[in-house]
């Protein structure tokens, strides 16, 4: 494929049967491949719709976050680890690569997986897949409460993977594409971990409350779209079922933020929709992040003068799953978020909170 200049995204808004309430791995994959074949039809409605009302099939399709699987409520690791969490090899991203290849688009999404190198832990990942089928991009959720993160076996992830492997963007004839995980969206340096690196746009697999306010993640998507002169394609569910929650609660938020944080296209809430599509022209981005006035936000911005600071505050204490000898362990149910109340309290006591 050659390199585009301007080209359509699609957010794509899908619902979700969820497997935390499956007893089995079995139940639960039956689930997930029900889901996938959802997937698999609102992909292709999806670019034939786009196709027949533009004139133009989307380059780029995103889907919400953990769309194959709800997340864990609770779970145990070891637990959501067999029932939930994919097989980077397995047959999930089999057919979602014969889904990005068969619609000849790049196709990116998130769920929980596995890694051979942790085989105690599993990972929320966004991913990006190439026309070709091929898994380009995966980056691994560095801040949550319902699953193990990278930083929290930082020193042995480090050294697998090294920093740009936590950082991960690819350069593709769409431009250079890095992910940012649901509710990331909220952490600044997230995203410009992600732009220092090149990245031009930011697809968004999300699944959050519906609203009709400015919520704390609307904010959010477009001050990282304007802070980082980058496109936001965000993807939320219509609804996730088979959870004690209403089902659509998650719904709606669906939408594709251009570099001066204006909302191009957006879904309603109240259900699937394939009406987050819209024109990426990155021509213009490139141009804005080459000019050199005060909106250059990228090119201002002083970045060592704050690595000090930053080095010296230890907020989050990382490496919680490495014992004394680097080996990793899995966390026990409510490790997480004892964790978290534990830095609070730390911080607090030191008059930082």
């Amino acid at each position: 494929m050659a390199d585009l200049d301007r080209y359509t995204a699609l957010a794509l808004q899908t619902g979700s049967l969820t497997v935390s309430e499956c007893k089995t791995r079995e139940e639960a994959r039956e689930l997930m491949r029900t889901n996938l074949k959802r997937t698999a039809r609102s992909v292709a409605g999806g670019c034939a719709f786009t196709l027949q009302y533009i004139g133009e099939a989307p380059q780029l399709v995103v889907l919400p976050e953990y769309s194959l699987t709800g997340f864990p409520l609770g779970a145990p690791v070891e637990q959501w680890r067999r029932n939930a969490a994919l097989d980077p090899k397995g047959e999930e991203y089999e057919e979602l690569s014969r889904i990005a290849a068969r619609h000849s688009i790049y196709l990116a999404g998130n769920c929980y997986e596995t890694d051979p190198a942790f085989p105690e832990l599993f990972f929320q990942t966004c991913f990006l897949i190439d026309p070709s089928g091929e898994v380009i991009l995966r980056y691994r959720r560095m801040i949550s409460l319902n699953a193990p993160t990278p930083f929290d076996v930082w020193d042995a992830y480090l050294d697998l993977y090294g920093e740009d492997g936590v950082f991960p963007v690819a350069d593709t004839p769409l431009g250079r594409i890095a992910a940012i995980a649901s509710e990331e969206i909220l952490y600044p340096e997230i995203a410009r971990a992600h732009a220092v690196r090149g990245a031009e746009i930011f697809v968004h697999p999300t699944s959050e409350a519906g609203s009709n306010r400015n919520t704390g993640k609307e904010l959010a998507r477009r001050s990282r779209a304007v802070e980082n002169i980058a496109y936001v394609v965000s993807a939320n569910s219509a609804w996730l079922e088979n959870l004690a929650i209403p089902s659509h609660s998650t719904t709606g938020m669906s939408k594709v933020v251009d570099f001066e944080g204006h909302v191009l296209a957006e879904a309603a809430p109240g259900g699937e929709s394939m009406v987050a599509h819209a024109c990426l022209d990155l021509a213009a981005l490139r141009a804005r992040r080459r000019m050199g006035g005060m909106t250059n936000t990228l090119a201002r911005m002083p970045m060592q003068a704050f690595a000090s600071t930053y080095a010296q505050r230890v907020m989050r204490t990382g490496r919680s799953l490495l014992d004394a000898n680097g080996s990793v362990r899995k966390p026990e149910v409510g490790e997480l978020r004892a964790g978290l109340a534990a830095d609070i309290e730390r911080l607090a006591k030191a008059g930082l909170l």
